[in-house]
């Protein structure tokens, strides 16, 4: 056979005959033979590969449900694709800067980027240096030109609270997440909406978090002391609303008899709570779905010839349980 029949074959081009395909695959398993990714990279200049990094320390990457979700739509996007995944936890500059040279070096074909946090000027460089790039969650800044895949963070906190206030609810308070993230302050808009016009509701209630339990709890705390005859609560996150409900029972607060609480995500956890947590539900698997399939267009048809920045944002849905 000549090299470009055999190498037809390898790769599964059907421009060959039958007779051809049968005589490399019989060679193929005689003598053991896989093909040299290295070398076929140098051909094809493709890695194979795309990074997700997470701008996050690893204490909450693999606690908190959001992760979980995102990396589960992720991989079974991929599946099939042919491409691998490599997991990157990039917390501090030292790290954002190894990403950076990373893909700049050419070992991945694309990236997504995970909680990313105020003006971090990695998302621009990556874009400006030719990589395809997709962001979970938006930009902070509204005229960013980074494509994104998002929830309607705003359209769920507004929906949580307008279902409080129309349970009777009328001193509602909010945890709120760090001022740096995008959701976070998506989450408090539409809080922040739902209560624009109740003259009788006290304003900006309003306790920040981290997302995690431990903040949750903590700022449930500090609530209770600001406002004692306060008689709902909106956590921008499950873990939040799950550490705010030990606040309560710990302070001897009924839920949702004098404290009905809302969180944000429709985790597992969600359901098994005592009471079960009414959550605002964001589809976070399909998210990451989404969010391979934009960046595997780009890679296709190559970042640099497309000026199309993708802006997707996907419904959220109130789960209403127990506690509220």
């Amino acid at each position: 056979m000549s090299r470009g029949t055999a190498s037809r074959v390898v790769n599964g081009s059907e421009h060959v005959s039958q007779s051809a395909k049968t005589a490399v695959l019989d060679a193929i398993a005689r003598l053991g033979y896989v093909p040299n990714l290295a070398a076929r990279s140098l051909v094809t200049r493709r890695a194979d590969s795309i990074a997700l990094v997470v701008s996050e320390p690893e204490s909450r990457v693999f606690s908190e449900p959001f992760f979980a979700g995102l990396l589960r739509g992720v991989s079974q996007e991929l599946a099939g694709s042919g491409l691998q995944l490599v997991l990157v936890m990039a917390w501090t500059t030292k790290e954002h800067d190894q990403i950076e040279q990373y893909v700049r070096n050419g070992h991945v074909d694309g990236v997504l980027l995970v909680s990313v946090h105020g003006d971090d000027p990695l998302p621009r460089r990556l874009v400006e240096f030719g990589a395809p790039v997709m962001m979970a969650g938006r930009p902070l800044s509204a005229d960013s030109p980074i494509s994104f895949v998002d929830c309607d963070n705003v359209g769920g906190a507004q929906a949580a609270t307008n279902h409080l206030y129309a349970q009777g609810r009328r001193r509602i308070a909010a945890i709120c997440g760090p001022p740096d993230l995008a959701a976070s302050v998506d989450r408090l808009t539409g809080y922040r909406a739902a209560l624009r016009n109740r003259r009788s509701v006290p304003r900006d209630l309003v306790a920040a978090g981290d997302f995690s339990l431990a903040s949750g709890e903590h700022a449930m705390a500090t609530l209770l002391e600001r406002d004692p005859h306060l008689d709902a609560v909106f956590a921008a996150s499950d873990p939040m609303a799950i550490g705010a409900l030990r606040a309560l029972r710990a302070a001897g607060r009924r839920v949702p008899d004098d404290v009905a609480v809302i969180g944000f995500d429709n985790s597992e956890a969600a359901a098994h709570t005592e009471p079960p947590l009414t959550s605002v539900h964001q589809p976070v698997s399909l998210m990451g779905r989404e969010l391979v399939r934009a960046l595997l267009e780009q890679i296709a048809t190559g970042r640099s010839e497309s000026t199309r920045t993708v802006r997707t944002v996907l419904p959220t849905e109130l789960i209403i349980r127990e506690s509220a």
